[in-house]
């Protein structure tokens, strides 16, 4: 049976838990035929409402001060380009076609939402680090990312969360008593 292209969203943040994401996608999740798009929302430099005070600075030093910010922007873009790719290895291993998608803001999470939109995907996959509003403890923090997509993404979201590694046990096989 073939299946119609569906286009996919990979939500990444080029931490271990999108590179898993990734993983489980193609391992359980996408088709040969889709088309799958790995999102990244990079955070801004700059600091909305930051009052630095008074300061004075010559033209030079301006331009000089410019200089430097926009090589290491530049520098940074490079590397986050080269993460998103590497994290996308196994959807080259398996001859799925995709694309690197990364845009700049400073909030996160509702960038990804209307990308999401913007794009026209069908799904969203993202990976979990556990810090959300149901976390480990009752102090963890408040407002993860996925949580803020599955509750506001137009489509619908799955968040793979990534299990910590622990021995597999099969207790041992008794008989019953009669």
């Amino acid at each position: 049976m073939e299946y119609p292209p569906r286009k996919i969203a990979i939500a990444i943040d080029l931490s271990d838990e999108s590179a898993h994401a990734v993983r489980w996608a193609v391992q359980n999740y996408l088709r040969p035929s889709d088309h799958v798009i790995i999102l990244h929302v990079r955070p801004t430099s700059l600091l909305y409402g930051a009052d630095w005070g008074a300061w004075e600075s010559t033209d030079a030093a301006k331009a000089a001060d410019r200089e430097i910010k926009e090589h290491v922007e530049e520098e940074f873009d490079a590397l986050t380009l080269a993460k998103a790719r590497e994290l996308a290895e196994p959807l080259k291993a398996a001859g799925i076609p995709f694309r690197v998608h990364i845009v700049k803001d400073h909030d996160m999470k509702e960038r990804l939402c209307l990308e999401v939109e913007r794009l026209g995907v069908s799904a969203c996959i993202m990976g979990s680090r556990g810090f959300g509003a149901h976390g480990r403890t009752r102090k963890s923090r408040l407002g993860s990312v996925s949580d803020y997509c599955v509750h506001h993404c137009d489509c619908p979201v799955v968040v793979v969360r990534m299990h910590e590694e622990k021995p597999f046990f099969h207790p041992p096989l008794t008989a019953m008593a009669s």
